[in-house]
């Protein structure tokens, strides 16, 4: 049976299920920097993990008002606004800076399957053994499916972050589905509700409403 995933509504979930990204061991800061850019961005998942550095840091290590990339899956030019996730992407940058250094401490580039050049790594999110590569989608949702499994929750996986950035969006701007459809680069509002899973809520609470006698 296919997976229905969903976005995360309820703050309390969502801040549960960002506690258990964090508190990966080795990992967690990686793993939670991804959903919060997914979140924020509402990119899909491919390309949230295709992401480079240098299309989020300037030279200096600075995160950059803006992202230009092209949409893997519909080929369209989109513009990214970071400034909603400045404060995770700085705090990630450190956490790259630290790993490096343990590392280098523990003399770990000399194991034969491990490369840990994560902050030299042209890639934002490299996977940690093999940092010339970036983490795949099939790994990110084994991360997701573990927190849906230590959290009882069942509609997790790697479209979560996307749809629940969609949500609050949608949410916290009365209902501005226009917005919520040029962010996430679809092509019509019906397209953007069902993603949503908001047309069938707004007909089940329509009806809730009807006095059928």
């Amino acid at each position: 049976m296919k997976q229905i995933v969903k976005p995360i509504k309820d703050s309390w979930v969502l801040s549960e299920v960002q506690k258990s990204l964090l508190e990966k061991e080795t990992t967690g800061r990686r793993n939670y920097t991804i959903f919060q850019v997914g979140k924020s961005t509402l990119l899909r998942v491919s390309d949230v993990l295709s992401l480079k550095k240098s299309d989020v840091f300037d030279e200096n290590g600075r995160v950059k008002r803006n992202a230009y990339i092209i949409d893997k899956k519909t080929k369209k030019h989109n513009v990214l606004y970071l400034k909603p996730v400045e404060r995770d992407l700085n705090d990630y940058f450190d956490w790259l800076k630290e790993q490096q250094l343990h590392n280098r401490k523990k003399k770990i580039y000399r194991s034969s399957n491990f490369n840990g050049n994560v902050l030299t790594s042209p890639w934002l999110f490299p996977s940690i053994r093999h940092a010339e590569r970036h983490i795949d989608g099939k790994a990110y949702w084994k991360i997701m499916n573990e927190v849906g499994k230590e959290l009882n929750i069942d509609y997790l996986g790697t479209h979560t972050m996307r749809k629940t950035g969609a949500y609050r969006v949608y949410q916290q701007t009365n209902h501005n589905i226009g917005l919520v459809m040029k962010l996430l680069n679809h092509s019509s509002e019906e397209m953007t509700l069902a993603y949503l899973g908001l047309d069938q809520d707004t007909r089940e609470q329509i009806l809730d409403t009807i006095d059928f006698g």
